[in-house]
């Protein structure tokens, strides 16, 4: 419902008109440069956008991470810039965006999102990436101001001896999607010792709290799932394409990647699978207690029939009745009420009733 409502923004406008659809995080728009060789490598923040003019025939691999989207100026920038399609500009700013790679000759655009888990209330965190490839340049585009998974390849890049130092952009583009996705694998992992978790719980001491866990659990499942099956295709497209942008030196690690994709779907399908048996266990034992409960009301209840017979029978008020007048009148009814009661549990215990 929250994506209608974000579309609901754009309705009767041109195709192409940008419109943040997103959550506005606050703060500017920062944007930093990277540009390496095998000899060379050159790491500063963007003070003035003329800059991109500048860098964009610069020697070597430039990169250039934009954080934050409110700013629709910084955008338009790069889109005169680099030549980027107005409605490419567009699916940047719609953050709702599902994985996808579209070839426009001088540049591959590809968008996915990136996940964490919130380690205090244990929710699924996720923004939007969009990644535009050109001949010599790689331009990311994140949602938000509150970090990235891309430390570890801006670490590689500060190593001479990298590989990723010696190959292009497109290199670098897989580069950024494989720290993804070994990501989706650590946000899965913790998924799934959460899951441990509450199997262990169903089976000690299965309570209202654990059907709930299950459900938001199988929530989150879904949700990863919208996520990681679409990049499947993405990352399947990208190393099919024709397009001189992905070199054949490059098309070898994308299909590593892709494994690694379908790798990260077949655990989550099996969570998924897990979390359905959970919940069968659950309702079934629900069920088994309940019929625990009503075995033992059944038997308390079968027990005082014959006793609500025998002092019913005795409590009429008649007068010639000759066991009212008889001394041991009460010790023999209460004598037989205990035979009665004591009988009916040892014939039980031999049905293995109780």
């Amino acid at each position: 419902m929250t994506s209608i409502k974000k579309r609901s923004k754009k309705v009767g406008l041109a195709p192409g008109t940008l419109i943040h659809m997103g959550r506005d995080k606050g703060g500017a728009t920062k944007v930093d440069l990277v540009r390496y060789d095998e000899t060379h490598l050159e790491k500063r923040p963007v003070t003035s956008l003329d800059e991109c003019l500048i860098e964009k025939g610069a020697a070597g691999v430039t990169w250039i991470n934009v954080e934050g989207l409110a700013d629709l100026e910084v955008l338009r920038h790069f889109g005169s810039c680099y030549g980027i399609h107005p409605l490419v500009l567009e699916d940047i700013l719609a953050t709702d965006q599902r994985p996808k790679a579209a070839d426009y000759g001088e540049y591959l655009y590809v968008v996915l999102k990136m996940i964490g888990l919130d380690e205090g209330g244990g929710e699924i965190k996720s923004e939007q990436v969009s990644l535009v490839l050109g001949q010599n340049y790689l331009i990311t585009f994140q949602e938000g101001l509150e970090g990235d998974v891309f430390e570890q390849v801006r670490a590689r890049l500060g190593n001479e001896k990298a590989r990723l130092r010696a190959m292009g952009p497109d290199f670098l583009l897989h580069a950024l999607l494989d720290v993804i996705v070994d990501h989706y694998f650590l946000v899965v992992e913790k998924l799934a010792d959460r899951i441990e978790d509450v199997e262990d719980e169903l089976v000690d001491n299965p309570t209202t709290a654990t059907v709930q866990a299950i459900y938001r659990l199988k929530r989150q499942l879904l949700f990863l799932h919208k996520i990681f099956w679409p990049l499947r295709e993405v990352v399947s497209s990208l190393q099919r394409r024709d397009s001189p942008l992905v070199r054949d030196t490059t098309v070898i690690y994308l299909r590593d990647l892709y494994d690694h994709i379908v790798q990260v779907l077949d655990t989550l399908e099996t969570l998924r699978e897990m979390l359905s048996g959970m919940l069968d266990i659950y309702l079934s034992s629900v069920s088994n207690r309940l019929n625990e409960v009503m075995k033992v009301l059944t038997i308390i209840a079968t027990i005082f029939m014959p006793l609500s017979f025998v002092v019913g029978w005795y409590g009429m008020n008649f007068k010639q009745m000759p066991e009212l007048e008889w001394p041991y009148g009460y010790p023999a009814v209460f004598a037989l009420c205990l035979v009665l009661a004591g009988g009916m549990l040892v014939y039980f215990k031999n049905k293995r009733w109780l």
